[in-house]
């Protein structure tokens, strides 16, 4: 059963009055500037760099001028009624080398920004790391060594120190399984490479870093700032009810769920993990006292949901279907999951291919809730991908995307009448921007990017989504 067939689409749903309504970007989707002022090269710069890697050799050095237009951009926010705005800070732009002092330069165009999201009434969420690690550091190993998890604690009490005074929400990392699995396994992310053990050793060195900079930041901000982790927690199912198909589903719950929530949340490896992928690795990368460190307290837990994930069992020498959502690759992201296939999900997609089905919105804000009951929550990311038309009179009437944030606020709702903390909604994507490997060619703005002129035009879901968020109230998807 769907949110949506459980109460009609017609109605209005009333949300608190302090509810987050934001739109969410990352700081190399939009940013440019790439060599500007001190910056030097991340992974993903070297990445979209690399023939090959991404759609037409599309790269990052302007993407959309965020850099030089924040202010037209934060005006817009404005514009649209919203009261949150979430943003990630270029390590490298910052600490350029991932080590040492700071570039000022780097630090004050996050100064600016944050200053001008405030005289806007707009409430600044700050997200420490969205993939773009810096090169040198990935030189020296990258994740797969602890000496990065070091570093990156280091760069929180940097960023701290500069903007903590007038940042009161902060994350520490933006889904950790993407820069992990999709990094360092199947090698679709930067820094683009293939081994599975690395992945493994990669996300201990995410969990510990995140413990690290929680606790850096902790003893750099004032005691009233929230912080938290951002992670794209899979809502798996299983194909069907058989012990197969449902061991099949705990695999992958276990590599991408719980390989986090058990060391952030609870302190400890999921025991299962361990025995799944015992024959890569004897986990020898962790020291005793890691879990505890990355088992820091938190004031919320940030999730991104976009469609659930489909899985079977599939026999040795069968055929195996791999339609996770995730690019392709002959390397799996899922490491200790050889025997599960991933299977396409029916009805509606989007043009990433992702099936639209809000129903794994409301189950993972109530599997979450029910598992960890005393931690609000914050949908972090949201949105869908469509081939928007610019129409003859130069917008963009995009009717798909406007039903499909619809039905997943409704699916919001719906958690919190059942009585989910979820304390706000940040929309992705704010502009259409770099999007990783498929540079230009998706577009999940709810506002257009004319990417020769760089021009901004709100679409018609940007005006409905504005509406709901000055109102908090949730109107029917064709209402303008």
């Amino acid at each position: 059963m769907t949110a949506s067939e459980t109460r009609p689409l017609t109605a209005v749903r009333q949300f608190p009055s302090d509810f987050l309504w934001g739109a969410a970007t990352a700081a190399y989707q939009i940013e440019g500037a790439a060599r500007e002022d001190g910056r030097t090269p991340s992974i993903w710069d070297t990445f979209s760099h690399t023939p090959g890697k991404v759609f037409e050799g599309h790269t990052g050095d302007v993407a959309v001028d965020h850099y030089h237009r924040f202010r037209e951009d934060v005006a817009l926010m404005s514009e649209l009624g919203l009261n949150a705005y979430r943003f990630s800070v270029s390590w490298s732009r910052v600490q350029p080398t991932g080590r040492g002092p700071a570039v000022q330069k780097g630090l004050d165009f996050y100064r600016s920004l944050v200053d001008e999201l405030l005289t806007a009434g707009i409430e600044p969420a700050l997200t420490l790391y969205h993939w773009d690690l810096p090169q040198e550091l990935e030189d020296a190993g990258g994740w797969p060594e602890r000496a990065t998890a070091e570093r990156f604690a280091e760069y929180a009490g940097i960023v701290a120190d500069a903007v903590g005074d007038r940042v009161k929400r902060w994350t520490t990392l933006n889904e950790p399984w993407c820069s992990a699995f999709l990094g360092y396994g199947s090698g679709v992310h930067a820094p683009g490479r293939t081994d599975p053990v690395a992945s493994l050793r990669a996300a201990h060195h995410l969990n510990l870093g995140h413990g690290l900079a929680v606790q850096a930041l902790r003893a750099a901000l004032p005691a009233d700032r929230q912080i938290s982790v951002s992670l794209n927690l899979h809502e798996v199912r299983p194909r069907s009810t058989s012990a197969e198909d449902v061991e099949a589903a705990r695999r992958i719950d276990a590599v991408g769920n719980r390989v986090w929530l058990g060391p952030m949340l609870e302190g400890a490896y999921p025991e299962d993990l361990i025995a799944d992928t015992r024959h890569l690795t004897d986990w020898s990368f962790v020291h005793e006292g890691d879990t505890a460190t990355a088992n820091q307290p938190l004031d919320f837990l940030a999730i991104n949901y976009y469609a659930p994930t489909l899985v079977a069992h599939v026999a040795a020498g069968e055929e195996k279907p791999q339609d996770d959502g995730h690019g392709d690759s002959a390397h799996s992201p899922w490491p200790g999951a050889d025997s599960v296939a991933f299977h396409r999900a029916p009805g509606e997609r989007t043009a990433m291919g992702w099936p639209v089905d809000p129903s794994g919105m409301y189950d993972l804000l109530r599997r979450t809730a029910d598992a960890y009951p005393d931690l609000p929550l914050v949908i972090s990311e949201n949105g869908a991908a469509y081939e928007d038309v610019v129409g003859e009179d130069g917008g963009v009437h995009d009717p798909e995307r406007t039903a499909f944030v619809h039905a997943h606020l409704e699916a919001v709702h719906r958690a919190m009448a059942d009585g989910v903390d979820v304390q706000g909604y940040f929309l992705w994507s704010l502009l259409d921007n770099f999007e990783w490997a498929y540079g230009y060619a998706k577009r999940f703005g709810m506002v257009r990017v004319d990417y020769d002129t760089l021009e901004r035009t709100p679409k018609t879901s940007a005006r409905w989504y504005s509406r709901v968020a000055r109102s908090g109230e949730l109107h029917a998807p064709d209402a303008v």
